[in-house]
């Protein structure tokens, strides 16, 4: 919408203009034809999630399903910080076990530095010994949420549902490998161009390096 491309132009391109300058042209181009929204159901309000001060304190995982287009379903493994609501991997396979939940976790924090808690749900993934075990030797927390109550885990799911308008369900992938190279491009997009709304504005990579 406007407000996501005025603030891609401002923060991370750089330009001058004003948002009623933008907002002209954007209207002369037609893009600001409405939508008609879903009508929501009325639900109770879930208490916000207590922002992270730093990066590296709490992340957040998840998995998404889907299918190739010969029908064959794959997963795919989100990895989240919830500071800066930077994605930190999407590893996609047809399946993806607890030794692969380990590994993925390993690789990124070659690179990323260690988490002091990592929020999940009650999937057999997450509560298995050998998460279980790592995480403990690690000096990592496992925080997990209510069975039910995906709202605990806002951050990822809000991310879940970017990802899958965003790319995941926009394309027909013939292979794992091609699902893998969208998710591995799509993820620097989000990462260093798309502005975030949660974070003010700004990219996730903007935000870290503020901090």
């Amino acid at each position: 919408g406007f407000g996501l491309c005025f603030l891609h132009l401002r923060n991370v391109k750089g330009f001058g203009w004003n948002h009623k300058r933008v907002y002209r042209i954007y209207r002369e181009l037609e893009l600001n034809m409405r939508i008609k929204p879903r009508k929501r159901l009325q639900r109770e309000k879930p208490e916000p999630l207590v922002v992270p001060e730093a990066p590296n304190e709490v992340w957040s995982m998840d998995f998404m399903a889907d299918q190739l287009a010969d029908g064959r379903a794959f997963r795919t493994l989100n990895v989240l910080d919830d500071f800066n609501r930077e994605g930190l991997a999407i590893e996609v396979d047809f399946s993806l076990p607890a030794e692969r939940v380990v590994r993925a976790l390993d690789q990124i924090i070659a690179w990323r530095g260690k988490p002091l808690a990592i929020r999940v749900d009650n999937g057999p993934e997450y509560v298995s010994g050998r998460l279980q075990t790592w995480a403990e030797k690690a000096g990592i927390g496992l925080l997990y949420i209510q069975p039910g109550k995906p709202q605990q885990n806002a951050y990822i799911e809000r991310y879940n549902r970017t990802v899958r308008t965003e790319w995941l369900g926009r394309y027909h992938f013939e292979s794992i490998e091609d699902v893998q190279d969208h998710a591995t491009k799509w993820l620097w997009t989000y990462n260093n161009e798309r502005p975030n709304m949660g974070i003010g504005g700004m990219t996730p990579i903007q935000k870290l390096t503020a901090a």
